[in-house]
């Protein structure tokens, strides 16, 4: 009799408990109708441990109630961050749930919160680096990944952005899921520009760009093969066991990747670079034949070769890699930049001795002499920046850079007919 008692009572509790589970959910449920969210979170976190022993429905719906509050929450741009991978939690669990029970009452709107969810924070990460937030950014874009892991584009973001925040043990986990990954980026970009806005839209599929243009609503459709982005990987995490004074392991990281990857010529940039930053400037030269031997005309190694060159302060080899890369490819805009770039590097030193001559007759002949060398400098940039306008009528940057040497050189015309363009880029 004794122990019938007992279960007896055992059952009682757990209805006891059930009922007020659900009696909870009901009024955080009524407080998010009425616009009350923190209010409905404050009781949810209430019930949260009685969760773990509830049946499958009232499981999901807690997940419910409680993934729509703080995604309320976050909308009303409270703790936006934290609320929306609260929300992505909750609604994941109730996903989970309803899928081991074999029922669908809440999975549609779960599904459609989370891709809601998943475009808030990545809109959210591109304020937060806009603002100069990029750790705030890096977490909003992982979370952003943890939501579709099949959109490794986001991982390789958060990665960049933790590095940009200066989070690099965070950073060197991002990019260790990267490389087990064996993530590469390499793809196609579908490319028009957008009538309305002049500015170039990225379409899913080449079939949807046409689209677009047979419509009207674009113009200048173009393809563009997006390179593999592996040699950036092993490079950064290179980079940054280098910083954390790990050297071989960045060595061996490098040499590992490039026998996995024995046809990714990106890597062998890596692995030059590598040496050029621990000055062994040998083994440096050997992979960089090494890399041209593979692929003499590859306009984005030769390029890349420039690249490093420009970096190791070999401006002689650097102008001789990006003259070849216009060779191989005429339309290889960032080789015109670079090289412009490269040479108006000249112009500090020589403005630097101007400023510290006196008035004296040697002096004031002196300034003549580098006066001329400044203006010859000029002059020598002027086909690149105008060939870099030329094929990239866009680049504001790079407009107003001529504009200015124009003006260096009393080219009036010139001038002024650029600084018109540049007014209606800028839309002035």
């Amino acid at each position: 009799m004794k122990s019938k008692y007992v279960i007896l009572a055992s059952a009682l509790l757990i209805s006891v408990i059930a009922f007020a589970q659900k009696d909870q959910i009901k009024a955080a449920e009524k407080a998010l109708k009425a616009g009350n969210p923190q209010e409905a979170v404050t009781i949810l976190n209430g019930a949260e441990s009685l969760v773990a022993n509830a049946e499958a429905a009232e499981k999901a719906h807690f997940y419910s109630v409680n993934g729509n509050a703080h995604l309320e929450l976050a909308n009303k741009k409270v703790d936006e961050g934290k609320n929306l991978s609260l929300a992505a939690k909750s609604f994941q669990d109730l996903l989970a749930v309803e899928k081991a029970s074999g029922k669908d009452k809440y999975s549609s709107q779960a599904t459609a919160s989370i891709f809601d969810i998943k475009n808030k924070l990545l809109n959210s990460a591109i304020a937060d680096t806009k603002a100069d937030k990029d750790i705030d950014g890096a977490k909003k874009l992982y979370d952003a990944y943890l939501l579709d892991k099949k959109d490794t584009i986001n991982l390789y973001y958060a990665a960049s952005t933790y590095v940009n925040g200066k989070d690099y043990t965070t950073a060197l986990q991002c990019y260790a899921e990267l490389k087990s990954l064996n993530y590469s980026g390499k793809g196609t970009s579908y490319l028009a520009m957008n009538k309305l806005t002049n500015q170039e839209d990225l379409f899913n599929t080449a079939k949807e760009r046409d689209l677009a243009v047979k419509l009207g609503t674009h113009e200048k459709p173009k393809t563009e093969k997006i390179p593999s982005k592996r040699g950036e990987i092993y490079k950064n995490i290179a980079l940054i066991l280098v910083d954390q004074g790990k050297t071989e392991e960045a060595k061996k990281a490098i040499s590992d990747a490039r026998k996995a990857n024995p046809e990714d010529t990106t890597l062998i940039l890596t692995e030059a670079n590598l040496y050029l930053e621990t000055k062994d400037f040998e083994t440096y030269k050997k992979l960089v034949a090494e890399a041209l031997e593979k692929n003499p005309n590859d306009a984005d190694l030769v390029f890349n070769l420039g690249v490093l060159s420009a970096n190791a302060k070999n401006k002689a080899e650097a102008e001789k890699y990006y003259k070849r890369v216009m060779e191989i490819n005429p339309k290889y805009t960032n080789a015109y930049i670079n090289l412009a770039a490269l040479k108006l590097e000249d112009e500090k030193p020589i403005i630097d001795e101007m400023n510290k001559l006196g008035t004296s007759t040697k002096d004031m002949k002196r300034y003549d002499v580098l006066k001329t060398q400044r203006e010859d400098l000029f002059k020598s940039t002027i086909p690149y920046l105008e060939k870099a306008v030329e094929l990239d009528s866009t680049n504001i940057d790079v407009a107003k850079t001529l504009m200015n040497v124009y003006h260096a050189l009393e080219m009036s015309a010139e001038y002024k007919a650029l600084k018109e363009k540049i007014k209606v880029l800028e839309g002035k």
